[in-house]
């Protein structure tokens, strides 16, 4: 069955492969990103660029420019990564912590909001996180703003696991992996396609029942 699926940042790295498989399966994406790219081009049914995820008129700029008006699935991939050190929290340290928390935490929720009476009974709300979110599973320190911020994306699809629940939408909280990536300089043992594999193996998997759980793409329940 074909679904209508909208995915952030959809342009490159593991957005741009979950288009690419699941247009494969013969899915229909609607892409929304900030910088369009000729492989979305070329397989979204949409692309909405020039859409700062940050800025709240940008996000109903883009609900308002959507073709569709109902999807199956939601992904919230769009995020940012950068470093911090507590030797040097300078101002523009201080303003990249708040340029993850907006991009990676509060983003994804507007978001959600936005595009929620677009989301239906069955249809399913994803998260991609990262398990840098996890308290308990933090044994190197460092990446202030990267951590905080996923760890408070956690706290929002828990809460939405929740909230959602009675209108019959599934959320997933799902961390991709060490990915070769943009973001990562193309480091980590995960190609962008082994992980987008395994994201849409753990999309297909969510329900109601298992709606909530803070998941590595490999299946593995994650430490909050």
């Amino acid at each position: 069955m074909s679904n209508q699926i909208l995915i952030t940042g959809a342009n490159r790295g593991i957005g741009l492969e979950l288009a690419k498989q699941l247009h494969t399966q013969g899915h229909k994406i609607t892409a929304i990103c900030r910088h369009s790219s000729p492989d979305i081009e070329a397989i979204a049914s949409q692309v909405i660029s020039n859409i700062d995820i940050r800025e709240k008129k940008d996000i109903q700029s883009a609900k308002n420019s959507c073709e569709c008006n109902s999807f199956d699935i939601l992904i919230n991939n769009a995020g940012v990564l950068q470093n911090e050190n507590i030797q040097h929290l300078d101002s523009t340290s201080v303003f990249q912590i708040k340029n993850q928390f907006i991009t990676n935490s509060l983003a994804p929720l507007l978001i959600t909001h936005h595009f929620l009476d677009t989301l239906k009974e069955n249809s399913k709300l994803i998260l991609i996180t990262s398990r840098m979110g996890s308290i308990a599973d933090n044994d190197s320190g460092g990446r202030y703003g990267y951590r905080m911020s996923k760890a408070a994306l956690n706290a929002a699809g828990k809460s939405l696991s929740i909230d959602l629940k009675e209108q019959g939408i599934a959320v997933g909280i799902f961390h991709p992996g060490w990915v070769q990536t943009q973001m990562t300089g193309y480091s980590g043992p995960l190609t962008v396609q082994e992980s987008a594999k395994n994201l849409i193996t753990r999309i297909e998997a969510l329900n109601l029942e298992n709606s909530g759980q803070f998941l590595h793409s490999n299946g593995e329940s994650l430490p909050w």
